[in-house]
C-alpha cells in the first residue's frame, strides 16, 4: 500500500502492547490485514494500513463493540504520548477535550470540533486526508476514549448524553452499558454528546508542573506542523525523502504532491521561492545532517545526496560552508578525524 509523504500516521506508543494485553497477538493482526509482519515495529504507517490494523482489530475481538469497550480500558497512562499525557493531566474536563482537539493535529487521521450549546457538549469526529471513512472500530474507540478521559480524570462514572455513528457498530446494547445512553447507528456523523455541567468538574489527576513542561513543546510541534503543510516546507519534505533516488524534478515532487507542474510552480512563485532554490535548501540541510553522522563516508553522503559523483558534492558543499565536506566533519565531530 503506497501512498505519499503526506498519508503517513504514528502508531500510538502503547497499541501494539495494549492489543497483546488483550489476548491478540499482533502478529496475528498483521496478517489479518495482509501487511507484513514488520508493520508492527513500524512507527508510522499509511493511513490506508492503518485504518486496515484497525479493522483486523475488530475483526479478531469478533464483535465491534466488544473490541471498543475492550480496548478503551487497556492503555495504561504509562503509555500515553505527550500529547495525550497533557490531556489527562489538565486542569478539568473542558481543558482536557480542549487540548485534546487542539494536539489531535499531531496525530490524523482524525479531527475533534467541540461546540458547547445550552446544557449539551458535542464532539464530533471527522476523517482528514481521506476520502474513505474510518472504519467502524476507530471512530468507536476515538469517542470512547473521549468518555474515559473524563472518567480517569474527574475519578467519577460519567455518562454522555447522547451517541450517533454513521455505520454500524456491532451488539449497541454493549456500546449502551458503556457509555451510559442510547446509541443511534446510521447517523450523519459519528458525534459523543456530553452533559455540560460535566466539563466543570476538576481533574484529580490535574499536574500543573508536568503541564508547565508539555504545553510549550507540545505548541512548537504545531507550529513545525503548519510550517511543513505550507507548500515550501512539504516540496522540502518531498525532495529530502526522494534524494538518494537521483536529483528529484519539478515535475517528479508535483506527483508527489498530487498537483501539476505548473500549479506547483505557481505556488511555490505565491511564497517567494523556485524549486531550485528548495532543492539546494534540503540538500545543504541533508549534507549537515548525514555529515554528523560519522558512520557514513563521504561517498556515501554524496549518494545520498542525489549526486553523480563526490566532485560535484565537494563543490557544492564548498559553496554553502566554504569548506570540504571532510573539514567541516573533523571540525564539528573532532572524534570522527578527517575522512
Amino acid at each position: 500500500m503506497k501512498s505519499s509523504l503526506s498519508d503517513l500516521i504514528r502508531i500510538p506508543p502503547g497499541f501494539w502492547a495494549g492489543i497483546n494485553h488483550l489476548g491478540i497477538a499482533s502478529r496475528d493482526v498483521a496478517r489479518h490485514a495482509q501487511l507484513p509482519l514488520s508493520i508492527t515495529t513500524e512507527s508510522s504507517v499509511t493511513t490506508a494500513q492503518y485504518f486496515a490494523i484497525w479493522q483486523a482489530y475488530s475483526e479478531l475481538t469478533g464483535d465491534t463493540a466488544e473490541g471498543i469497550i475492550k480496548l478503551a480500558a487497556a492503555f495504561e497512562t504509562t503509555q500515553y504520548p505527550p500529547a495525550v499525557l497533557a490531556t489527562y493531566h489538565a486542569r478539568d474536563y473542558r481543558d482536557a477535550l480542549k487540548r485534546m482537539a487542539r494536539y489531535k493535529q499531531l496525530c490524523p487521521p482524525e479531527s475533534l470540533r467541540i461546540t458547547e450549546e445550552n446544557g449539551h457538549c458535542t464532539v464530533e469526529l471527522e476523517w482528514l486526508n481521506t476520502e474513505a471513512s474510518g472504519p467502524p472500530v476507530l471512530a468507536g474507540i476515538t469517542l470512547a476514549f473521549l468518555l474515559e478521559l473524563g472518567r480517569k480524570g474527574t475519578g467519577r462514572p460519567l455518562k454522555a448524553q447522547s451517541v450517533e455513528f454513521t455505520q454500524s457498530m456491532g451488539d449497541e446494547r454493549v456500546l449502551e452499558a458503556y457509555f451510559g445512553c442510547a446509541i443511534q447507528a446510521g447517523g450523519q456523523c459519528n458525534r459523543l454528546t456530553l452533559h455540560r455541567s460535566d466539563l466543570d468538574l476538576p481533574f484529580v489527576s490535574y499536574n500543573e508542573e508536568l503541564l508547565e513542561i508539555l504545553t510549550p513543546a507540545l505548541d512548537r510541534s504545531l507550529v513545525e506542523l503548519h510550517d511543513n503543510r505550507s507548500i515550501t516546507g512539504r516540496v522540502k519534505m518531498v525532495i529530502k525523502h526522494t534524494l538518494a533516488g537521483g536529483c528529484p524534478g519539478i515535475q517528479a515532487a508535483a506527483k508527489q504532491l498530487k498537483m501539476s507542474g505548473r500549479t506547483l510552480q505557481r505556488r511555490l512563485t505565491d511564497e517567494n521561492t523556485t524549486f531550485k532554490q528548495l532543492l539546494t535548501e534540503a540538500r545543504h540541510e541533508q549534507a549537515r545532517e548525514y555529515l554528523a553522522d560519522p558512520s557514513l563516508d563521504i561517498k556515501e553522503v554524496a549518494y545520498l545526496l542525489g549526486y553523480e559523483d563526490q566532485n560535484s558534492f565537494y563543490r557544492a558543499f564548498r559553496l554553502w560552508e566554504g569548506d570540504t565536506p571532510s573539514k567541516w566533519r573533523a571540525e564539528h565531530l573532532p572524534d570522527a578525524g578527517i575522512l
